[in-house]
């Protein structure tokens, strides 16, 4: 048995050992076979080959290392995963916020209670502004207020909000109402939505109820709302979610001024209830609190597409124009863009002076308003004398109480 394998050396019977001496030709061979291959053999349970050298067929049994995959496991926003074959994952983008800074997919704008242009305390509201963009129809002597968090207390570990809103009802009985209009009825129509928010009371428990209001604007079709659900809520701050089917706007009929009312709503008790964080979004599933445009400069311009107050400074600057007698001026005042022609409010004539660049300002005896549009309103000032016909003039505060409210609230 001259020959051999070019691998493994194994003997190969030749045609002559087949006559003379076959059956030990075949044993030397299968010796080898066997030889060869014996640390293919053994091992246990879930262990795996690994070479020892890089001789052939050197092999060992080993335990997997913390390094081998055994498992792919899908988490938030990922779905699939396994074990062995083929391994899939998926990430739902349509419907997964994808962190802190995503912006547009909250429709709540001010979720987070950041800004509060009207005040930080309001006293039996009846369908009154409070927080921008947040409504309270509550009873008498309720209050509303802006509370401060203290650092490191939010609800969100590593959202660090500022401002959470406090409802301190009275003993007068009835049913309270707190929520947001969202523009245009079309938002999340047809869609699966889920409107998220923390909510806690200083002691005892209170029931919340959840709900969704479509409005169809002037001229529309009638308001729809859906059925509510309700939470309970405890003196930890929880996070409550509400998801339900939009109902689809086919068929509606679709007037000015249209919008999607988020609320909660909430009977007397003698607790403090307590709000932060709300969302309203696509999808059957709350995602990581954000709101509406991921800065803070960007949610007070979303807040200022339908509120915005100016003044509050003495000798804050309002607007240039002219004087076109000794005892009139106009002035052109801008704003920040609105959603439609607002209506527009001043405080106090004497809250203003009117200055020519001749002397001292003069202080306004009457003022109004004419002509708005988006982003612009005629501001008219009277005063006793001291104007230059012709020169041009400023309107300025003459103390803190001075005030222009700009509203295109839905």
């Amino acid at each position: 048995m001259a020959t051999t394998t070019s691998n493994f050396g194994w003997p190969i019977p030749q045609s002559t050992d087949l006559v003379k001496d076959g059956a030990t030709a075949i044993a030397s061979l299968g010796s080898g076979v066997d030889t060869s291959m014996a640390e293919l053999k053994g091992g246990t349970t879930g262990q795996i080959l690994s070479k020892t050298s890089g001789t052939d067929m050197d092999f060992t049994w080993i335990t997997p290392n913390p390094g081998d995959i055994t498992g792919v496991t899908a988490g938030t926003g990922i779905t699939g995963g396994g074990t062995s074959g083929d391994v899939t994952v998926s990430f739902d983008v349509a419907n997964y916020g994808g962190g802190q800074y995503a912006a547009g997919k909250n429709k709540i704008i001010n979720g987070d209670f950041g800004i509060w242009q009207r005040g930080t305390s309001f006293t039996s509201p009846s369908t009154t502004y409070t927080a921008d963009r947040f409504v309270a129809n509550g009873q008498t002597s309720d209050v509303v207020s802006q509370q401060t968090f203290t650092p490191g207390t939010a609800p969100v570990s590593g959202y660090e909000g500022t401002y959470y809103a406090r409802w301190a009802t009275s003993a007068t009985a009835g049913t309270r109402y707190f929520f947001q209009k969202v523009e245009d009825v079309r938002t999340l129509a047809g869609q699966t939505a889920s409107f998220s928010f923390w909510a806690r009371v200083n002691s005892g428990t209170a029931t919340l109820s959840a709900y969704f209001y479509q409005q169809f604007g002037s001229g529309g079709s009638a308001d729809v709302s859906s059925t509510s659900q309700n939470f309970t809520a405890t003196t930890s701050w929880q996070r409550f979610t509400y998801t339900t089917t939009m109902p689809s706007v086919s068929g509606k009929t679709i007037g000015a001024g249209s919008l999607v009312q988020a609320a909660v709503s909430f009977s007397a008790t003698s607790n403090n209830i307590e709000f932060w964080g709300w969302q309203l979004e696509a999808g059957s599933t709350a995602t990581p609190f954000q709101t509406a445009t991921g800065t803070k400069q960007g949610e007070l311009a979303a807040c200022q597409r339908y509120y915005e107050e100016q003044g509050g400074v003495n000798t804050q600057f309002f607007g240039n124009g002219y004087a076109y007698s000794s005892t009139a001026a106009a002035y052109v005042i801008t704003f920040q863009p609105k959603r439609t022609t607002p209506s527009v409010s001043v405080s106090a004539a004497s809250d203003f002076v009117a200055g020519d660049g001749a002397g001292g300002g003069v202080t306004l005896s009457s003022a109004s308003l004419a002509y708005p549009c988006v982003n612009t309103v005629a501001f008219y000032a009277t005063v006793a004398s001291g104007l230059t016909t012709g020169r041009g003039s400023a309107i300025y505060a003459a103390n803190t109480n001075a005030r222009l409210k700009i509203s295109a609230e839905l």
